[in-house]
């Protein structure tokens, strides 16, 4: 497995530590998916050290909620050139690189897609647009038993919320208070639809969006 980093490489040693520690071979490589020659890079690597691609986790992306009058030309870029055209171009990268035997992506894209946050207006936009290009590749590749699904998680303490400052915040308890289960997510509330999605069980399962959000939509 390769695991990609853009900026904390202790924290993807970490992550390499413990599939290593399993018995898996990994990898950890630093790469900003927001930048073409990056994401050749970082496929070119993975392909050099394990042979073969067979599954891509489109897992990068950003957040930054602002209200209309504060959003900016340099707003909307940042999120949409790492939330949909760095997913697009890894996408692209893994379609070239699968084998005839086809493969699997999986795109990690957010409730905010549909749910029509305030403040989230370019946010949002990102991930409807990750949603969509889940659907097109879906039938584009499906022919080559290329097989592309989304996640769309609801809010999940991970180290960006928790940095965002978010984990603790009154925006949590109203989350938290709309929520059907009655709490926000946690990484290992997400990680085995994504393995599912991934493995021969959902080998019959392509251009869908799963939520997983508590039953908060």
């Amino acid at each position: 497995m390769a695991v990609n980093y853009a900026s904390s490489k202790d924290g993807a040693d970490r992550v390499v530590g413990e599939i290593v520690g399993k018995g898996g071979k990994a990898i950890a490589i630093g790469a900003n998916l927001a930048k073409p020659a990056d994401i050749e890079r970082l496929f070119s690597q993975t392909k050099d050290a394990f042979g073969k691609l067979d599954i891509l986790v489109n897992n990068a992306g950003i957040y930054e909620f602002a209200p209309l009058e504060n959003v900016t030309v340099e707003h909307f870029r940042k999120q949409f050139d790492l939330n949909v055209l760095g997913l697009i171009l890894a996408s692209q990268q893994a379609a070239k690189h699968f084998g005839p035997s086809g493969g699997a992506i999986i795109n990690i894209s957010s409730v905010a897609a549909t749910a029509g946050l305030p403040n989230a207006s370019v946010y949002g936009a990102s991930k409807a647009a990750v949603d969509a290009v889940t659907k097109s590749l879906a039938k584009e590749l499906g022919p080559r038993n290329i097989r592309i699904n989304s996640i769309n998680p609801g809010m999940v303490e991970t180290e960006g919320v928790r940095a965002a400052g978010i984990a603790e915040s009154d925006f949590r308890k109203q989350v938290e208070a709309q929520t059907p289960l009655g709490r926000i997510g946690q990484p290992r509330d997400i990680a085995p639809a994504a393995v599912f999605l991934a493995s021969a069980d959902a080998s019959w399962i392509t251009g869908e969006t799963l939520y997983i959000s508590g039953g908060n939509r």
